[in-house]
């Protein structure tokens, strides 16, 4: 087609007056009939690009797209263009046969400029015959990473688009994605049968962006409503990875005053689309979803994206922190990570296909490095997609705002380019890593690679640091990996060059994501008292009553319960039992002198009480302690309740731990009975009895840990508590 002023349709339909980035030069290329992959980030008008040339030529254009939120909200928005609703449709499973009547009615007349429909609707016998008569603009693939087993939302049906389209009939094709790495780019093109498709790439750096990542530790729904409560009336979203945490998170947020709503697959769809509308009408500040809220959600103005779960992929982290600050304004993306979090990721693939696991640990391994990683994550992201970041201090990620010392790392560089040299760029980073550290694993040993001279050589130096130098070495493009081969490292020419004359290369140390120590059973009590010299006087008033009633201070209260009184001022008994390892029960038994102290204290010094930064606990959360409750005065045996509830017996004891410290009486005798011995749980009794301290470490070391198990300690603590203290 002639070159066509485009900024005269682009102001009839849409209104505007400038295109941005590089849409006018993507729809030009569209309207010559040529096949075009658009590779642009969230926010950056992908839309535009196929919405303006369907108006423009002769023919309906099909747009096959993932979702129905997402075909819905895009066919309102095209109506609103227009004085004709027949302008757009959609098919899919949501339409009655009536309703598909139509759409076909209205296509063949001439009015429907675009037609979306979910790959899925375009696989049926009618539709293709439907399409094979009418006269087709172009193809138009939304979301185009689904096709790729190594996107972050593979599709299987998404790799039959291509033989369709050849049965319905030939038109050109444009494939559009804000996510891709050149992996996922080759995959769509060659699967698309668009090799020769002119690519255009728009930066996806999105310069607006506040990149953060905190450790996730047992205090974590404090810290995200005390967020919250900082950035009052700004609009967020919060990512979970299960249903189960989504719901749980928003009744959270919801009883500590802050107004939120859930959103996941699992809620009916009338529910889903009025929490969806209420969010984009700002009747609620805050969306507590999985993955499926936000494809297509076009609300400018989300000030921060939080991730309770760190994502499964990069490419899914990024387009999630991508629905930030879409209007160019402020926009924090805050990510909580824990090792442990990767693990359980981790063993949701078991079961998988072997291929899909690979992938899949592959991508999880991306993610952790980007989390780990001390240097800019900017730069970090930028190259993942396949850019180079050059500026030295992006001045919006965390890591940037607080750098790490740097050290030289001239020798760790070429001794890892020597071994990928030497093992003729075979093999993945994990192996570098185990061959310079000495470890005779057996893919080592059967490689025979303990006998290479550069074996062990780096024995002394810790493992994360030298995935920090295979990762720093990639951003300066000494190595790569081989995108078809899960991640083998290779040597670029520009790394042969340094190892020919290295130089000076600082690099920096990763951050430490220390797990929290499970001991103590009393969660969120806060790293130390605000108030030193008030929790200072609980302790002594805490010697004091144990002195009186011939108990261990810890069967009182534990200290984490002294440093939240002394944090957050409880003043009457109500107040007290909110307390992390209080309790109704503890609250009535103890409370009385403790809450007389803190409130002479609080109007001595005229203290203002930040109870409005209490984090108030959910109904719900009970309902589980109870059933436990009840399931032990039933007598079943716990590694049974465990199973039902579908815990490991750990994470049972937790529970029944927080119980007992919360001053409710439970009766374990009948289980312990009948897997330990009456002297085994004597010993332990006895030691709990005279101990200063009810921490486990300190009890194995007493006991000795050749003969008593770390189970069996917590049990009998249980039964002390529950005795001595309830």
């Amino acid at each position: 087609m002639a070159k066509v002023d485009l900024a005269v349709p682009l102001k009839k339909y849409f209104g505007f007056d400038t295109f941005k980035g590089n849409q006018e030069d993507v729809i030009q290329n569209v309207l010559d009939g040529n096949d075009t992959f658009v590779l642009m980030p969230t926010g950056g008008g992908k839309s535009l690009c196929y919405q303006l040339p369907s108006l423009i030529m002769e023919g309906t254009a099909i747009v096959i797209s993932p979702l129905i939120a997402l075909m819905k909200n895009q066919v309102d928005a095209m109506r609103t263009f227009s004085e004709e609703d027949g302008i757009a449709h959609f098919i899919n499973s949501s339409l009655s046969r009536q309703a598909i009547d139509q759409v076909k009615e209205d296509i063949v007349s001439g009015k429907t400029k675009l037609l979306y429909v979910a790959p899925e609707s375009l696989t049926k016998e009618e539709n293709i015959e439907f399409l094979k008569q009418i006269k087709i603009s172009f193809y138009a693939v939304d979301e185009a990473h689904c096709i790729s087993e190594w996107g972050h939302d593979f599709r299987p049906e998404y790799r039959r688009i291509r033989p369709i389209i050849n049965e319905i009939g030939k038109a050109p094709l444009i494939a559009l994605t804000a996510t891709a790495t050149p992996k996922v780019q080759h995959d769509i093109q060659k699967n698309l049968g668009m090799q020769n498709a002119k690519v255009f790439k728009s930066s996806f750096n999105r310069a607006n962006l506040f990149y953060e990542v905190r450790p996730k530790t047992n205090s974590i729904d404090k810290e995200i409503i005390k967020y919250i409560k900082n950035n009052q009336g700004k609009s967020g979203i919060i990512y979970c990875l299960s249903r189960k945490k989504v719901e749980e998170l928003a009744e959270t947020l919801k009883v500590n005053g802050i107004l939120a709503l859930p959103y996941h697959a699992g809620i009916d769809g009338p529910t889903r689309s009025e929490n969806q509308d209420k969010f984009l009408m700002e009747k609620v500040d805050v969306i507590v979803a999985t993955i499926a809220f936000g494809m297509g959600i076009d609300k400018p103005d989300v000030r921060y994206v939080i991730h309770y779960d760190i994502p499964k992929s990069l490419e899914g982290y990024y387009q999630e922190t991508g629905r930030a600050g879409r209007d160019g304004g402020e926009g924090h993306c805050l990510t909580f990570y824990s090792n442990k979090d990767l693990q359980k990721l981790e063993k949701f693939m078991q079961g998988k296909p072997i291929a899909e696991q690979e992938i899949g640990k592959q991508l999880l391994l991306e993610t952790a490095a980007y989390a780990e990683s001390s240097v800019c994550r900017r730069k970090l992201l930028l190259h993942y997609f396949g850019e180079e970041y050059t500026e030295e201090n992006c001045g919006s990620c965390d890591n940037c705002m607080s750098p790490k010392k740097q050290v030289e790392g001239k020798e760790f560089v070429c001794a890892v380019l020597e071994t990928v040299v030497l093992l003729k760029e075979r093999f993945k980073a994990e192996h570098v890593v185990d061959l310079l550290k000495g470890k005779e694993t057996s893919d080592i040993k059967s490689h025979e690679h303990d006998e290479l001279e550069l074996f062990g050589s780096f024995q002394e130096e810790d493992e994360r640091l030298l995935h920090a130098v295979i990762r720093q070495a990639m951003i300066a493009g000494f190595l790569d990996k081989d995108i078809e081969n899960y991640g083998l490292l290779k040597i670029t020419p520009a790394g042969r060059k340094y190892l020919e004359k290295p130089t000076s290369f600082m690099i920096t140390k990763d951050n430490d994501f220390e797990e929290e120590e499970d001991d103590a059973p009393v969660r969120g009590g806060g790293s130390g008292a605000a108030d030193e010299v008030l929790f200072s006087m609980l302790k002594d008033l805490r010697k004091k009553l144990s002195k009186k009633l011939e108990v261990p201070p810890f069967v009182i209260f534990q200290d984490p319960s002294l440093e939240a009184m002394a944090t957050t001022y409880p003043i009457t008994n109500e107040e007290l039992q909110n307390i992390p390892g209080v309790g109704a029960g503890k609250a009535k038994r103890y409370g009385d002198d403790f809450v007389k102290l803190i409130k002479n204290h609080v109007e001595e010094n005229e203290i203002i009480r930040p109870e409005d930064l209490r984090v108030r606990s959910v109904a719900n959360k009970s309902k589980l302690k109870v059933s436990i409750i009840q399931a032990i005065d039933r007598k079943i045996a716990l590694d049974d309740i465990a199973e039902s509830k579908g815990m490991e017996i750990k994470e049972l004891l937790d529970e029944i731990e927080a119980i007992v410290y919360s001053g409710t009486k439970i009766n374990i005798d009948y289980f312990l009975n009948q897997i330990m011995d009456d002297d085994h749980i004597q010993d332990i009794y006895d030691y709990f009895n005279e101990a200063e301290t009810d921490k486990i470490g300190d009890a194995l070391k007493e006991l000795g840990e050749e003969d008593f198990s770390e189970e069996e300690v917590r049990l009998v603590r249980i039964k002390f508590l529950s005795e001595m203290a309830n």
